[in-house]
């Protein structure tokens, strides 16, 4: 039986919730939980009476008070602590203070603290989350999405903990990403968290201090590769298939070699989508759509130089690429616009260790024929600005001061006065960032147009205040997510990510802020556009299983959970 119904009514859209759960039961029930904020007629009718202060509050006063208690802790990692505790207790009361704390709360429940999170997971595990799918239940996975809660689900986020932020694998501890990234679904989408589901993928790790821990609570075991991988991947997905039908399933924090082979291995199989390679690349590419207005200048005539050639690196490549071929560019022309700078220098004809992601955007010996080189086998940055002299600077790195001043005076000087160069260190958190703003509008004579990954204060340079784009994901994958979860498409498609773009780099202002991306202000509006251009285009190239009548942006509207307090009926 379900622990809990949300019902929608189809002409007004109110929303409630049913379930058969009372007493300490549904004290106990986080989605459920109201606390103090249960009203007389709730204590008596779902048999409260005497397990709460007598006093009523509005979720208001709820949120006044827990704001208090979080200001009490020292530091941001504690504050996290402090506030997956509260998602334990009271699920709503926890994406209230957060929605009306935005700014201050976000950055501690998501990127950067998050990262921290991750680390000391096992020496600060508190109470599961979600589920756990290790390696050696391979032959029990349909038995564990079984014991899911919730039984309806709409997107799950599932992750092997092996490419995690910028500090690589932490094992089990990446089970603090899918937690964080449905957090933000809920927040900046308006999915209902009691249609969510964090699953971990524990194949291993090859950290070898989280294996020496004795506090390490995933499976103590060198990642499983190759066949036996696959084999675990695939009989996840067919579990979700079976057990999940409708869900939207999103991929997060997996290794190079595997996020974008897993992705193309699935992503006609079931609805799915990864953040790292496809949220990275709808975020950044919206950025260079609207750097390149600002300079009057068409997309697949800039030049293109991404330092880092991994994962988000390739991504936001592909993406680029994909909006030039819709309209109307070969895609051969639009690889042609990459110069992608990997750990051996510029990926080149006869360069070592190019894997399979990076394949499409070798270059030909003869494009650097009549280049100025120190060492042709070791094509640097450097080199790379001074002879090409590009227009376009992405940073995927985590190499911290890549952009240096030298490299920035440089693409400066090779780019027409009447041309603003766009650079964006997109490497988090911030201690791995590229560069800094502020550095960047002094080398470049106020000229560049930034946009970081890691958020960033106003600049102040010259007589104006320069306020920075962060190119958040946050500002994509919800979107697409509320889409998903609205009209149920059988897939991601490449024409649903190129119209994410458009929608995003639409609600960008860079004429009067400076800013290639819209501020964070309200990230719910924002993913409301977003969702209705992909919708639009999943109902457009037949995709979507879930047609009805009312409008789409009726459907999106009435969809969106917001942090408040439903009533509860019994079943």
């Amino acid at each position: 039986m379900k622990d809990y119904i949300l019902k929608i009514d189809s002409k007004t859209g109110k929303k409630c919730l049913e379930t058969s759960h009372k007493g300490k039961k549904l004290l106990n029930f986080a989605i459920l939980n109201k606390g103090t904020a249960f009203n007389d007629e709730e204590r008596a009718r779902l048999n409260l009476l005497g397990k709460l202060p007598i006093r009523v509050e509005i979720i208001e006063e709820q949120v006044s008070r827990v704001y208090s208690q979080l200001q009490r802790f020292e530091n941001d990692l504690q504050k996290n602590i402090y506030l997956m505790s509260l998602l334990e207790r009271n699920q709503t009361l926890f994406y209230r203070l957060i929605k009306d704390n935005l700014h201050e709360v976000l950055p501690i429940i998501y990127t950067p603290i998050v990262g921290s999170a991750v680390k000391e997971f096992s020496r600060e595990f508190r109470a599961p989350r979600g589920l756990y799918v290790s390696y050696p239940d391979i032959d029990k996975i349909d038995e564990i999405l079984a014991n899911r809660t919730p039984y309806d689900v709409d997107i799950i986020v599932a992750s092997d903990g092996q490419g995690v932020l910028g500090i690589g694998d932490q094992g089990i501890g990446g089970m603090d990403i899918p937690v964080a990234k449905l957090s933000v679904y809920t927040i900046c989408g308006g999915i209902f968290p009691g249609l969510t589901l964090p699953v971990m993928l524990d194949v291993g790790t090859d950290n070898q201090e989280l294996l020496d821990d004795p506090l390490y609570l995933g499976w103590r075991h060198k990642r499983v590769t190759g066949k036996q991988y696959d084999d675990f991947i695939d009989a996840f997905v067919e579990s979700v298939k079976k057990n999940c039908p409708n869900a939207f399933l999103h991929w997060e924090d997996f290794g190079r070699d595997n996020a974008k082979r897993i992705l193309d291995r699935h992503k006609d199989n079931l609805c799915s989508f990864n953040d790292d390679i496809q949220g990275t690349g709808v975020v950044a590419a919206s950025a260079v759509i609207t750097g390149c207005k600002v300079n009057n200048q068409a997309l697949h005539d800039q030049k293109i130089v991404i330092f880092g050639g991994g994962t988000a690196g390739i991504g936001i490549a592909d993406q680029i690429c994909d909006i030039m071929i819709d309209s109307g560019i070969s895609e051969k022309f639009a690889r042609k616009c990459f110069w992608i700078i990997d750990r051996n220098g510029l990926i080149i004809e006869g360069g070592k260790d190019i894997p399979d992601i990076q394949a499409s955007y070798v270059r030909e010996l003869s494009d650097v024929s009549n280049w100025k080189l120190n060492n042709v086998e070791n094509i640097s940055l450097l080199d790379v600005i001074t002879n090409l002299k590009p227009n376009i600077l992405l940073g995927c790195s985590a190499v911290p001061g890549a952009f240096s001043e030298l490299v920035v005076t440089k693409m400066c000087e090779g780019v027409d006065e009447s041309v603003r160069p766009i650079i964006m260190p997109l490497s988090n958190p911030t201690e791995r960032s590229e560069a800094v703003p502020e550095d960047l509008l002094n080398w470049s004579n106020g000229r560049a147009l930034i946009a970081t990954g890691s958020p960033f204060k106003p600049v102040e340079y010259g007589n104006s205040t320069c306020e920075i784009a962060q190119c958040n994901n946050l500002l994509s994958f919800p979107g697409i997510g509320l889409a998903a979860s609205t009209v149920y498409p059988k897939k991601i498609s490449k024409g649903m990510l190129v119209e994410a773009c458009q929608a995003l780099a639409k609600q960008a202002y860079p004429n009067i802020t400076n800013m290639i991306l819209p501020k964070i202000e309200n990230p719910l509006e924002i993913s409301k556009k977003v969702a209705l251009a992909v919708a639009n285009q999943a109902i457009k190239e037949g995709l979507a299983q879930d047609i009805k009548e009312s409008s789409v942006e009726e459907r999106i509207n009435r969809k969106i959970w917001l942090p408040d307090y439903l009533p509860i009926k019994d079943i």
